[in-house]
């Protein structure tokens, strides 16, 4: 039986100068019911209250990471700044979103470009299989622009009390004791400056990373490296005609022709379609790639035009270190993207608030200093909450995408109500369904006869290529 070695995600990390003590003061003579009664717990060092201001914290990155950090801190009393370079950022990505981030972030409805219904899944021999028949009448993925939802978060922000600068974050100076400032070196981009900006440094008592793949302040804490994936997207305007075949529809496509370990898609914008694909391990032919989705969709996007090009990268899993003392690092910049699926937008926004809503917590609403023990509860409460999906996407990953036959089996699977509801159910609301025990024997056997023909359809195709 085939083993996997699912990496160890380590930031859960207890600071040296952090450590409880417990004193006593209790005579030996004291029973032990009475010792217990009478112990008394103390802190090394208790956070101190700040005097005459609010805890300031900055916001690295204005995504849906950064934008909801943002939100959050200010409406709990902190005095937040947020620092994004690109105040129009076209991020190449899918843009889908579920239907719980709508209500949960209280998404207005006219910034979701489509509500898609039906999905397609295309195997490496083009066959379909149509996905959303389990979907119930008010259900739907989310199709959004980023440049909207982004500027929308940090509008949203701004109007909590956050200050919003356009500018581009350069490096920061940690500090010299528990207690003393960051110092945040970054060039400001007011307009009057013209683009080379104005340098200028700010003192923070704490920093969230939200800053992407490649982020700086990732690097300014020593967070490590990971692998990651390189997202190329084309926005293509399509003829009226073929828009209304995509009106409710997203395609994603599967095969060694577009992508060695990704998918390739189709997904519906507010009048063109993003078609995109990514990979890790080839990096340098992802425009091989993308030609390839391109020409798998060619006779639905027949008579389209380019409107816009995209290229990004992607984490493919979480970074060795996501907090050191008073920096956390959220979305992107942690590494928070699944496997197999490719999803980011939601888990970047809500480990932005799970982070805010831990330092609103240990500063109580930005009274007190804060230290690594108050964000080391958001890693905590992220942990237990997504890392097994991410565990468990890494497996389907290994599993179904490692060759054309293995993507075969795994479109038939996706052809299963069942497998469909449990789908949709997981990644509409990003809880895990309630199963069936019979029907997950019937899947655990089908899967099984799957991976089974995939196999020996590989070894016939090998032998024909021989």
């Amino acid at each position: 039986m085939a083993t996997f070695a699912l990496k160890s995600f380590t930031g859960l990390r207890q600071s040296p100068t952090d450590q409880i003590t417990f004193v006593s003061n209790v005579p030996s003579s004291l029973s032990r019911s009475q010792r217990r009664t009478s112990l008394k717990v103390t802190a090394s060092r208790a956070s101190p209250k700040l005097a005459n201001r609010s805890l300031r914290v900055a916001v690295i990155g204005g995504g849906p990471a950064g934008g909801a950090a943002a939100e959050t801190l200010a409406q709990g009393g902190i005095e937040t700044i947020l620092i994004e370079r690109k105040m129009d950022n076209c991020k190449p990505c899918g843009g889908a979103i579920p239907l719980c981030m709508v209500g949960e972030f209280n998404l207005p409805l006219d910034i979701i470009d489509r509500r898609v219904t039906k999905m397609k899944m295309i195997s490496p021999s083009n066959i379909a299989v149509d996905i959303g028949r389990t979907l119930k009448e008010h259900e739907y993925i989310g199709m959004v622009r980023r440049e909207v939802l982004d500027q929308y978060l940090r509008e949203r922000a701004e109007k909590s009390g956050a200050t919003v600068i356009n500018g581009l974050f350069l490096k920061m100076d940690l500090p010299e004791n528990w207690d003393s400032p960051y110092v945040l070196h970054y060039t400001e981009y007011d307009g009057k400056t013209g683009a080379t900006g104005q340098k200028k440094t700010m003192e923070v008592d704490a920093v969230i990373g939200a800053d992407g793949a490649n982020s700086r302040v990732a690097k300014s804490i020593g967070a490590g490296d990971y692998d990651y994936a390189i997202a190329f997207q084309e926005r293509i305007r399509i003829p009226d005609d073929k828009m209304t075949y995509y009106e409710d529809l997203a395609e994603m496509y599967v095969g060694d022709d577009v992508s060695p370990d990704f998918y390739g898609w189709v997904f519906p914008k507010c009048d063109h379609v993003a078609v995109g694909t990514g990979t890790v391990t080839h990096k340098g032919d992802i425009k091989k790639f993308q030609l390839a989705t391109r020409n798998r969709a060619k006779d639905k996007i027949l008579g389209g035009k380019i409107i816009r090009v995209e290229a990004h990268p992607i984490p493919e899993h979480p970074r060795p270190r996501r907090l050191s003392k008073r920096v956390a690092l959220v979305g992107d910049a942690a590494g928070y993207v699944t496997k197999c699926s490719g999803e980011g937008i939601y888990f970047a926004a809500k480990s932005g608030r799970m982070c805010a809503e831990a330092i609103v917590e240990g500063s109580q609403n930005g009274k007190k200093m804060i230290d690594e023990s108050d964000l080391r509860k958001y890693l905590e409460k992220w942990d237990k909450t997504y890392l097994p999906t991410y565990r468990v996407l890494d497996v389907l990953q290994k599993v179904f995408y490692r060759s054309n036959p293995a993507r075969e089996a795994f479109v038939e699977m996706c052809g299963d109500e069942y497998v469909q509801k449990m789908t949709f159910d997981s990644y509409l609301y990003k809880r895990v369904a309630p199963g069936s025990p019979l029907e997950d024997l019937k899947l655990a056997v089908n899967t099984i006869g799957s991976v089974f023909r995939a196999n020996a359809l590989r070894r016939e195709i090998e032998k024909l290529n021989v």
